[in-house]
């Protein structure tokens, strides 16, 4: 059974940082990953992205303070997360998608999703 599991959300104070894991079972995640995330009342936002070839791609939100990696022994991806704003409140969630061809910042591309971990940063 392939699944993906989330972990290392937390309550941390404006400025803080988090590193966030994406367990996957069942295949290895070598292909187009995302981290994507969903604040109370709006929509999913894809934040960050790793290729096969370990190309990254992070939406403007997160440029700069936020960095994908993908571990060389573990069949993890992690999400660093640096200088934590409020706005960065949300539930994160992980992805893979099946197909190489392309790893675009967009959730309708990505097939299969972890339950999510949530994070809070209070002002």
């Amino acid at each position: 059974q392939v699944q993906l599991a989330e972990s290392g959300g937390a309550s941390v104070m404006f400025g803080g940082s988090l590193r966030l894991s994406c367990a996957a079972s069942g295949f290895y995640p070598s292909n187009c990953m995302g981290w994507f995330r969903q604040a109370p009342g709006k929509e999913r936002e894809a934040i960050a992205t790793i290729d096969r070839s370990g190309a990254t791609d992070y939406a403007d939100s997160v440029e700069g303070r936020f960095t994908i990696s993908k571990d060389t022994g573990k069949p993890i991806v992690y999400l660093e997360m640096r200088y934590l704003e409020p706005g960065d409140t949300a539930m994160y969630y992980c992805a893979a998608k099946w197909t190489t061809k392309t790893c675009p910042l967009y959730s309708g591309a990505f097939n299969l999703w972890g339950h999510g971990t949530p994070v809070t940063v209070a002002s």
